[in-house]
């Protein structure tokens, strides 16, 4: 019997990557999935259930819980995925407001909203595990990915909040920090540094693959591992945490 099956899960960011990869992972393992996104047409695609929604928004993570809970019931893993990268930042000096409040609204803001709400009900039931997506970048900073970096750090802090403030009631919190996966945002950002540098995305990929001992990223699937370990009855013991997925390298 799987340390996940039967509990209802809502998984963010679940249109692609690690997102949807978490999510299918979840379902192989008899847990009740609805993903999250903001595109419908991508949720669609993963044949699963789904509710699109803005989860930079108060009022779209309070959608999103809601329609959660109408569907499948009380939440009892909350993997909080979503986010966006910093292919489009610049440095500190240069960075424009408007980049660092969209970051901020969605990458820290959201999983706040979302945690917020998910844990009355977690509380209630004494029980519930709550695991963030946050990247090496919550512990070393990136290069002209200042609002990336800073959400990322302070997504570290939320998560150790939630585990101090919640623990009592028998509800782990911990994060994942992922080093370079091959992702669509992640290829966003590797075909805005090859421009940058005058260099193809593939020697950019070569570079990011040479950081990791295996001479390879971690995939998608591998990240996926870790989130359903840390959201399993399994993983009681465990909280508070971060833990790199980074195949042993820097980010």
């Amino acid at each position: 019997m799987s340390g996940v099956d039967g509990r209802i899960a809502m998984v963010t960011g679940a249109g692609r990557g690690i997102g949807l990869a978490t999510a299918r992972l979840l379902v192989s393992r008899g847990a009740d999935v609805m993903c999250i996104a903001r595109t419908g047409e991508e949720l669609a695609a993963t044949g699963l259930p789904y509710t699109v929604a803005d989860l930079g928004t108060p009022e779209g993570c309070a959608h999103a819980v809601a329609e959660t809970e109408r569907r499948l019931g009380a939440i009892d893993i909350l993997a909080c995925n979503h986010g966006i990268g910093s292919a489009h930042e610049r440095v500190v000096w240069e960075q424009p407001r408007e980049t660092w409040d969209e970051t901020m609204r969605i990458n820290l803001d959201g999983p706040f909203w979302l945690s917020r709400l998910v844990l009355r009900s977690m509380i209630e039931r004494r029980y519930g595990r709550l695991v963030y997506t946050s990247s090496t970048a919550g512990e070393v900073a990136e290069y002209a990915g200042s609002a990336y970096t800073s959400s990322k750090h302070g997504l570290l802090g939320l998560m150790r909040s939630v585990a101090r403030d919640a623990g009592e009631f028998g509800i782990t919190s911990n994060a994942v920090l992922p080093g370079w996966v091959r992702t669509e945002m992640a290829e966003k950002s590797a075909a805005a540094e090859a421009e940058q540098r005058g260099i193809t995305v593939d020697e950019v990929w070569r570079e990011r693959d040479a950081l990791y001992p295996p001479k390879r990223v971690a995939t998608p699937g591998e990240v996926a591992e870790t989130i359903a370990f840390l959201a399993s009855e399994e993983a009681s013991g465990i909280s508070g945490q971060a833990v790199t997925v980074a195949l042993g390298g820097a980010s």
